[in-house]
């Protein structure tokens, strides 16, 4: 007769290396479990070269005990919302390579000169050896955004001096505060080594005078410098207007860069001379070595586009462009199929093409792609109205193809769906705004419902109830893990009744603004069953209810614990009961609840190779281990808040 041993009885050695392997999140699930599992996690965090979680944003006190003593943290990924200054010494390890510190809002500029002092090149004796520890890889996002925070150029300058390795620096905020001046002069001590440089936002007149030349190291006898960053292969710019000048600059004095991207979002219609023109687009990639190009005029502020830019333009550019990978062109109104033609035939390694504004775009720019060399994977053509379905069974002769969006083609109906019905690898489709029908949508059926990780049906509003059957109907098990049926008006309960029956292991759906909504909704979506194997729940970590008419103060029972245990992201109305609202994000503090009609988490669709690398399977344990808090109290809190709704009524 065999012996059953459990899992917690098995050597602690063994434990260790199991738990090894797995994520943080799943490392403190399992912590909750057992004490022998939670002696193990405790010891092996102390040795682990990983430490990211980015899902939740732990206050200093939860972290501060995931964070013991480690000389082998090479990599540090943490959501910083609820942290200030008082957590870098718990975040800053010097033998760190990779740090990315996210929503530092409530830093200050002392976050950029710790980072300095405490991460440049230490000497360490380990056993008579000496290791150089420093960062390669720097994330800073959002700092010292909340009032009463503020960045000095001084911190800045600790920050570029101190890290000599550094390869790769994302500076995610306003940095157009700093004096102009002072912010050239600090980058000449700038690591030698960095190749990638990404700004959250940046005035281009900043840009033109940093990378001119004569702003290098003043030790040099050379009276001519190159700019002070030579070995950037990488920029990726957020500025005030994409201009010439900014341009020929960048073109000049970054003689190694492979990849550029650049996006403007002005308050006011640029004048020529702050404006990209033909002679600007021709000064790009004057050595040819570019093979990723990003240019995009946002319509943030004002509906604006690329005026002075047309064919002639894209033409002088396509000489140059023959080992482009990746393009993407944002607000060029007056290209026609002439100049994106003359793209796609210049480019014979393009794999990943994007237009958004393509007001003259039409089905003829793809009309003999098949007699191309080209094997596009990505294709992006959103608010491109001219497009009908003729363009759709061009593009669909790519059988390679694995991302295609088409928000916003309002000529679209089920003959697209038709040929995209022939493509075997597609991982994510977009079809927001579409003339698409049910029926319709049985084109998906059998192959390409199967590859699909990303669907969005979002404002295709001949949509009804009969489309989940369509569907999902006797499909089995699918990948499918992010869903938006938002803004569809014939959407009901019964059709999200459907879908909880389906058993698909959605990690996001979206439903907003779908007035036949209701609790039956969410009641079905709470109780789904996940599969034959036992675990019950829903693994939704994203749910967008945002104006759904029929939802009622009685639906936020369902959105307490235990249900929707993975929950990170939920989008209501809060005018349904600002206090019960209030109640549901104080008993779950790691629940994001938006109220006021935000898009959830980061942009869903953008089109990129990181895309489809999500982790799906993290368990809601993990809550559970760091809060350690008494549900009963919770529900109490959530119980007042429901016996304050009966009593209004």
């Amino acid at each position: 007769m065999e012996m059953e041993v459990s899992l917690d009885e098995l050597p602690s050695a063994l434990l260790a290396t199991i738990m090894t392997k797995l994520d943080i999140a799943s490392i403190c699930s399992l912590a909750s479990t057992s004490s022998t599992f939670r002696s193990c996690a405790k010891h092996i965090l102390s040795f682990l070269p990983t430490f990211h979680l980015l899902d939740i944003a732990p206050s200093g006190e939860l972290l501060r005990p995931l964070l013991p003593p480690n000389r082998s943290l090479k990599s540090l990924k943490v959501d910083c919302g609820r942290l200030d200054d008082s957590a870098i010494p718990v975040l800053l390890k010097p033998s760190l390579h990779e740090l990315c510190l996210h929503n530092c809002a409530d830093f200050s500029g002392k976050l950029l000169s710790e980072i300095g002092t405490r991460c440049k090149d230490l000497s360490a004796g380990v056993i008579g050896s000496c290791y150089l520890l420093s960062i390669r890889s720097l994330y800073l996002g959002s700092v010292a955004e909340k009032r009463g925070r503020a960045i000095h150029i001084n911190d800045l300058e600790e920050l570029l001096s101190s890290c000599s390795q550094l390869e790769a620096l994302i500076l995610m905020f306003d940095v157009s505060l700093f004096l102009r001046h002072n912010f050239a002069r600090v980058w000449a001590s700038a690591s030698e080594k960095l190749t990638s440089l990404e700004i959250g936002y940046i005035s281009a007149v900043t840009v033109t005078e940093l990378l001119s030349p004569n702003l290098g190291s003043h030790q040099s006898l050379n009276p001519v410098q190159s700019s002070v960053l030579p070995r950037i292969q990488k920029l990726c710019l957020s500025v005030d207007y994409i201009t010439d000048a900014m341009v020929g600059t960048i073109s000049k004095g970054l003689p190694l860069l492979t990849h550029l991207d650049l996006r403007d979002a002005p308050l006011i219609e640029p004048r020529v001379t702050f404006d990209l023109t033909n002679a600007g687009l021709q000064q790009i990639n004057q050595l040819g070595r570019l093979k990723h190009l990003s240019l995009v005029r946002s319509q943030e502020f004002l509906i604006t586009y690329f005026r002075r830019v047309n064919d002639l333009g894209l033409l002088l550019m396509a000489d140059k462009c023959a080992n482009m990978e990746s393009i993407c062109l944002g607000g060029f109104c007056r290209v026609t199929d002439t100049g994106f033609k003359t793209i796609l035939h210049s480019c014979s390694r393009l794999c990943k093409f994007k237009v958004t504004y393509g007001t003259h775009l039409t089905d003829l720019v793809f009309h003999d792609i098949s007699a191309t060399s080209l094997t596009l994977t990505h294709v992006s053509l959103r608010w491109c109205n001219l497009l009908t379905n003729h363009a759709v069974y061009s593009l669909a002769s790519n059988k390679e193809l694995k991302a295609l969006d088409l928000r916003d083609c309002r000529s679209l109906g089920d003959e697209a769906l038709r040929a995209i019905g022939s493509l075997p690898k597609l991982k994510m489709l977009l079809l927001d705004g579409s003339d698409i029908t049910d029926a319709g949508l049985s084109y998906l059926r059998p192959s390409v419902i199967n590859s699909l990780l990303v669907l969005s049906l979002r404002g295709c509003k001949r949509l009804t109830d009969k489309c989940i059957t369509v569907l999902f109907d006797g499909c089995g098990m699918l990948e499918l893990r992010e869903l938006d049926l938002s803004n569809l008006p014939s959407l009901s309960d019964n059709g999200v009744l459907l879908l909880a029956k389906s058993r698909i292991h959605f990690s996001e759906l979206r439903m907003r603004q779908c007035p036949l909504i209701g609790d039956t909704s969410i009641m079905a979506l709470a109780s789904m069953k996940g599969d034959e194997a036992g675990w019950h729940g829903s693994s939704l970590r994203l749910l967008d209810l945002y104006n759904c008419g029929g939802i009622t103060p009685l639906a936020f029972r369902w959105l307490k614990k235990p249900y929707f245990p993975r929950l990170k992201w939920l989008g209501v109305t809060g005018s349904v009961n600002r206090d019960m609202v209030d109640a549901l994000a104080t008993s779950r503090p790691f629940l994001h609840v938006a109220c006021h009609g935000e898009e959830l988490g980061a942009d869903p669709y953008d089109i990129s190779d990181g895309l489809y690398t999500h982790d799906y399977d993290e368990v809601d344990e993990f809550e559970q281990w760091l809060l350690e808090a008494d549900v009963n109290s919770e529900d109490e809190e959530m119980g007042d808040a429901e016996n304050n709704e009966v009593l209004a009524v």
